[in-house]
């Protein structure tokens, strides 16, 4: 039955139905068949081949098929056409009217073709020459142009050789099979030209995204790649997660929407960092600010040798015996060890680390009360209690205060990204971005969330910022660690209910540690990982 023989009815029907198919397919190869093999059954036609207009002014092949040669080229098939595209000009800008997809595509008339054996005014002679070689006869060609919503022609449908199904004859495309191609192919431009915007749109949407995680990142020399590496090793991590087929996650499981809007989420996950002072996330010492002011301090120690040695020659001046300067001699080298001794205390402590002891703290102390003499003439502290305060923090480089100005970056993340409008489906990115630095026991950051109030997303992400952080060879703070000591103190962490257990087994039962580490990290991170000693790890069936 070809369109001539449909009822208006069974006409509506048809092209409804293929309109609907149009409009939900997503995958472009498969949109493009889609609409060829439409075209064909609605003609009943043999053979076809779709073309799409290229932004150099061509039209290139997409798709070419013919049932009773077996020929199915492009779209789907895991053969390509490699054919040339058809120029729609010359170089002189005339228009190449001579092939009949090029004129069809420049005029944007359609051009119904009884028999291409009897054309003259079309050249033919490649169709010809395919005939010959295949042992076929191309004779009625039905091209009809694609035109979107704004007129513009964005590609052709060829079809070629109408069957008769009485007969199974070829026969020519009729008035009604050339009325119903031609809605066909305007549904079928505005599928692809929607397509093709929506696409344009992502691209665009990623692309402002990670320029935004960009200009995070070259903010400061130390946090560089950071917010490029987190989504990646989040999604490692969520991956696995959802492959896993037993315990407490075999029903988690994403969709590929799920997967995108977890990219997302990654890539934006510490975009409140663009409110943070870079005094504070820069600050690679204890007592760096604009400058680290160790140098000043190293000054005053210099002060007290030069005072020491004054005190020495003034004693001698004053009569003091041989034994006396001998004694006093001594005295003075003491003096000027003790002095050097506790200036290269100071500058160890300058240098932040994962814990400082109480002892070396109060010996921070006793040093800041050392007397010496300013350049005003006063005698004062070693040590300010700004620089006692800094110098004995516990933890890294920060003071408290400048801890929670680097925390507030959570609070200006989920605010910046709760004021955005989403489309439905990227609605929980904010609650995915914003719970990185939430803990399991409630005791996190800014919301205080328990894993029962996390969705898996979330926890997936604190891991990977934290294993991220760990591993970085670019913080100001520390080194970066070798792959055993970070699952070390990532273990800790899941011992003292810091990040999810079940993803922290998965992380390290799956190596995800390890592709991360191949693919990030430095060859000399990568030492040997004794898993059976990691803290907390319960590998597959070990849980009682």
């Amino acid at each position: 039955m070809t369109a001539s023989q449909f009822s208006a009815l069974e006409y509506i029907k048809r092209l409804s139905a293929v309109g609907t198919a149009l409009s939900a397919e997503k995958d472009d190869r498969r949109l493009m068949e889609l609409i060829l093999r439409s075209a064909k059954e609605l003609t009943h036609a043999d053979g076809g081949t779709l073309y799409s207009r290229t932004e150099d002014n061509a039209l290139r092949f997409e798709i070419m098929l013919t049932d009773s040669l077996g020929i199915h080229m492009g779209g789907t098939s895991a053969d390509p056409i490699t054919l040339p595209n058809v120029e729609l000009r010359d170089t002189a800008g005339h228009a190449n009217d001579h092939m009949v997809a090029a004129r069809a595509a420049v005029s944007g008339a359609t051009v119904n073709i009884p028999d291409a054996y009897a054309a003259t005014d079309f050249d033919f002679s490649g169709t010809r020459a395919f005939d010959q070689r295949m042992g076929y006869r191309s004779t009625s060609f039905l091209t009809v142009p694609m035109r979107n919503h704004e007129d513009e022609v964005i590609g052709v449908l060829q079809l070629i050789n109408a069957i008769d199904e009485q007969s199974g004859e070829v026969t020519t495309f009729s008035a009604a099979d050339q009325e119903i191609v031609e809605s066909l192919a305007s549904q079928a431009a505005i599928a692809v030209t929607n397509k093709r915007l929506i696409d344009a749109q992502r691209v665009l949407f990623e692309a402002f995204i990670e320029l935004i995680a960009g200009a995070i990142d070259d903010k400061s020399p130390y946090t560089g790649g950071h917010c490029r590496r987190v989504p990646e090793l989040t999604l490692m991590i969520a991956d696995a997660a959802a492959a896993t087929t037993e315990g407490p996650l075999k029903d988690f499981r994403m969709s590929p929407a799920d997967r995108y809007e977890l990219k997302i989420a990654g890539w934006l996950h510490d975009c409140g960092k663009v409110t943070t002072p870079e005094y504070v996330v820069d600050k690679s010492t204890k007592l760096e600010t604009i400058f680290d002011r160790v140098a000043l301090i190293r000054t005053r120690f210099e002060v007290l040798k030069r005072d020491a040695e004054i005190q020495r020659l003034r004693r001698l001046h004053d009569g003091g015996a041989s034994s006396d300067a001998q004694a006093l001699q001594r005295e003075y080298e003491a003096t000027i060890a003790k002095l050097d001794a506790d200036r290269d205390f100071i500058e160890r402590c300058n240098t932040g680390g994962e814990f400082m002891a109480p002892e070396d703290q109060e010996r921070v102390r006793e040093i800041a009360a050392y007397r010496w003499v300013n350049a005003e003439g006063e005698e004062v502290d070693l040590l300010s209690e700004e620089e006692v305060y800094n110098l004995t923090v516990s933890r890294g480089t920060l003071t408290p205060e400048e801890r929670e100005i680097i925390n507030h970056h959570i609070v200006a993340t989920i605010k910046m990204l709760e004021s955005l409008p989403y489309p439905k489906h990227l609605r929980r990115v904010p609650e995915f971005a914003g719970g990185h630095h939430e803990r399991m026991d409630g005791k996190g950051y800014p919301r205080g969330l328990r894993r029962d109030q996390m969705s898996v997303q979330a926890r997936v992400m604190g891991i990977a910022d934290i294993f991220e952080a760990l591993t970085a060879g670019d913080r100001p703070y520390k080194r970066a660690m070798p792959l055993s000591q970070a699952l070390t103190i990532l273990g800790r962490m899941k011992e003292d209910n810091h990040v999810d257990p079940d993803l922290f087994d998965v992380f390290v039962r799956d190596k995800i540690y390890l592709r991360y580490a191949e693919r990030y990290l430095e060859p000399e991170q990568l030492d040997e990982v004794d898993e059976g000693a990691i803290p907390g790890y319960q590998a597959r069936g070990s849980r009682s």
